[in-house]
């Protein structure tokens, strides 16, 4: 059983807790850290470059950089499980009914860089929501170029295999965005 998507089930119930009221109070410091970071010049630049479709902070890549450092100094206690959870968050909605914020996607995805050696293949899924949703390829790149690639080069034979019946399904999926992704993945890994 899935330990993100069931994790009672798996951890018990205090440990949940305790987990996810460690991720909400790092997704409540990235948060503010990367508002305070913010500059309404940046902001604009980056909402007319993508269009709209996300919000933005206006918080350079270097703050943002930074605000990932720094929750992971004060939350170092992240397992994989906290890990997934607060990339998760991160990648959400704020609010409801608010946008995503294209800042708080993209400490996700550095997030991810950071600890990509406790990713497993099961994560797969989780990361194909990403670039599904990435809506910019300025978090496509990344995720995929510096945690999908690493993440797959990392896996033994066997999980090897099983994140292959991943990629295949991505190969014939109808989002260009996935078929692409499987083939740069195919072409990075047979290097």
């Amino acid at each position: 059983m899935d330990p993100v998507l069931h994790p009672a089930c798996v951890l018990g119930p205090r440990a949940v807790t305790a987990t996810a009221d460690v991720v909400s109070a790092a997704v409540d410091f990235v948060d503010k850290t990367l508002q305070n970071e913010g500059a309404w010049y940046r902001a604009d630049d980056v909402g007319n470059r993508l269009g709209g479709v996300l919000a933005s902070y206006g918080s350079s890549v270097g703050a943002i950089r930074g605000t990932v450092r720094d929750a992971l100094r004060k939350f170092k206690d992240l397992d994989h499980d906290g890990t997934v959870m607060l990339a998760s968050a991160l990648w959400g909605q704020p609010r409801p009914g608010s946008r995503p914020v294209f800042e708080r996607r993209m400490a996700a995805v550095v997030l991810l860089q950071s600890r990509v050696r406790l990713l497993r293949h099961s994560d797969l899924t989780r990361l194909e929501g990403f670039l599904r949703t990435a809506q910019a390829a300025d978090l496509a790149e990344p995720l995929l170029a510096d945690v999908l690639v690493p993440l797959l080069a990392g896996l033994g034979e066997r999980e090897r295999q099983r994140a292959a019946v991943v990629l295949a399904r991505w190969r014939d999926d109808p989002d260009s965005q996935l078929r692409s992704a499987a083939d740069a993945l195919e072409k990075d890994l047979s290097k």
